[in-house]
């Protein structure tokens, strides 16, 4: 049985461009949405969005939902201490990076029920699954089986981008990006 996300509080680790509009897309369900990121956004606050601690956004929420970036002081951010916090019944919903998630402790949030509902478009090894065909092959990651298992954890292999606008996105900014390299223009989307 699922639930109303109205008067739901969300919890939003990362708030650059996709995070932010998670929290307007999300806002518009009636829910409190609260936000931890090493930069603040005005323009959220302003749309009423809560900036608060790493440990009060893993306390407060009835649903977390991941859009950082993977680095040293955010690999594993959802582990074993991080659960412990968060209410009973939790929903985690990982589109970023797999590693953001310890998926061991994961499955022991699973089968404790501290975890009520894991939605992730990305995993920690993901590499070894999701890009090929394995239809006749032997699964031998025993945290991704565990995973599959569970009937209140949803995977979607990598694909939660694959729409028709956002490939037709992708390829124009790839295109504008050649683009401009050729022309020796400044690069809007530059990697340093």
């Amino acid at each position: 049985m699922g639930f109303n996300l109205y008067g739901k509080t969300i919890g939003v680790i990362g708030t650059g461009q996709i995070g932010a509009t998670f929290c307007r897309i999300i806002k518009g369900f009636g829910c409190k949405i609260i936000a931890f990121d090493v930069s603040k956004s005005d323009e959220l606050i302003q749309q009423g969005v809560e900036y608060l601690a790493l440990d009060e956004v893993f306390l407060q929420s009835d649903i977390l939902s991941l859009h950082c970036p993977l680095n040293a002081s955010t690999k594993h951010i959802v582990n074993e201490r991080s659960i412990a916090m968060m209410k009973d019944g939790v929903m985690i919903i990982n589109t970023s990076r797999g590693a953001l998630i310890n998926t061991a402790d994961v499955v022991t949030g699973l089968t404790s029920k501290k975890i009520g509902y894991l939605g992730i478009d990305v995993y920690e090894q993901e590499e070894k699954l999701f890009f090929e065909d394995l239809s006749e092959s032997i699964i031998e990651d025993d945290l991704i089986l565990k995973l599959i298992s569970f009937p209140n954890v949803l995977i979607t292999s990598h694909q939660a981008y694959f729409t028709k606008e956002a490939m037709d996105e992708i390829t124009t900014t790839t295109l504008k990006n050649i683009e401009a390299f050729d022309k020796n223009l400044e690069l809007e989307n530059e990697v340093v």
